[in-house]
């Protein structure tokens, strides 16, 4: 029997606990946590930091999910970044003998799950307030972060999709 697919998260209806108008914005996070958890079960780990024709590796691509949601998620919460995400930043990319898929996949998961309570929490009140972005605090809002945050996973999930693929291509 022919396994029937879900629908995108967008058209499974509300999250629920999510204010109406970040919905959009849990739903993109929602879906890029769906697809690359599907895309990357049974990935070969040898690949995990390759870069065909020089684009980014599935690794960089995970630890940049993960560290984008935290980051924009933190500037609009209105504080700036710790030492430990800015460490983080510096990272992203870097093989690691310690970082496996399994590593990396749980801390994107994880970070998923953070996004989601804080988007629970915020107060649609609050969404055209002044954010500041970086040590020069360009302009933006809480909208405007957690929108971005959005649209920022989700090409970096197109961008992982295609470079798995071609991976995995190759590879046969």
């Amino acid at each position: 029997m022919a396994e029937t697919k879900k629908p995108e998260i967008w058209l499974r209806g509300p999250v629920e606990g999510i204010p109406p108008l970040l919905q959009p914005v849990a739903h993109a996070i929602l879906q890029a946590r769906e697809e690359v958890n599907a895309l990357l079960q049974g990935f070969p780990e040898n690949l995990l930091w390759e870069k065909p024709a020089g684009v980014a590796s599935p690794g960089f691509h995970l630890q940049h999910l993960t560290g984008v949601l935290d980051r924009l998620f933190t500037y609009a919460k209105g504080q700036s970044l710790n030492q430990l995400q800015l460490d983080h930043l510096h990272a992203e990319g870097q093989p690691s003998n310690e970082l496996n898929i399994l590593i990396l996949l749980n801390r994107f998961n994880e970070q998923v799950d953070k996004a989601i309570q804080q988007l629970k929490a915020t107060d649609d009140k609050t969404l055209l307030e002044f954010r500041g972005v970086g040590r020069a605090q360009l302009p933006s809002t809480v909208f405007g972060l957690l929108s971005h945050a959005a649209e920022h996973t989700m090409r970096h999930t197109g961008q992982l999709l295609v470079t798995v693929r071609v991976l995995k291509d190759e590879q046969k």
